[in-house]
């Protein structure tokens, strides 16, 4: 998978700048890749998205009911999308939750990761591209 920045001014990149997008342009076949990232919007495969979603490896795009702060209640949807590893990814900015809303994926003994969605997109397409059962909980704004 490869990855490029896209800003305003080629050849200068910035984490700071509010017009700034990902694009990922695919080297496999995956349906369920990241294709594109930008606040307020995803894209797996052809299909864009702006509101969460849980997907994984072998599971679409859906919806993902998540409570602000994040509580045990959103993570829940982790357990459900046949994953060994699930990324949960805040928004634009890291946040973490409070360790009692991590417990469900523990008592289900799969693994996780919490950070930003940008961070959380790219993460999950390296799984991918290992071959590992990934999933993602994407909060997109």
């Amino acid at each position: 998978m490869l990855l490029r920045e896209l800003t305003d001014r080629p050849g200068q990149i910035s984490e700071n700048q509010a017009t700034m997008a990902l694009q990922f342009i695919r080297e496999s076949a995956d349906d369920f890749t990241i294709t594109g990232f930008e606040p307020g919007s995803v894209r797996v495969g052809t299909a864009s998205f702006n509101t969460p979603i849980a997907l994984s490896h072998n599971h679409a795009p859906t919806a993902w009911s998540v409570n602000a702060p994040l509580d045990a209640a959103s993570v829940a949807a982790g357990t459900l999308i046949d994953a060994e590893i699930v990324i949960i990814g805040t928004g634009a900015r890291l946040v973490f939750p409070a360790p009692a809303s991590l417990q469900p994926l523990r008592d289900a003994r799969i693994g996780f990761e919490v950070m930003d969605s940008r961070a959380a997109c790219r993460t999950y397409n390296v799984l991918l591209a290992e071959g590992r059962k990934a999933g993602l909980l994407l909060m997109v704004s």
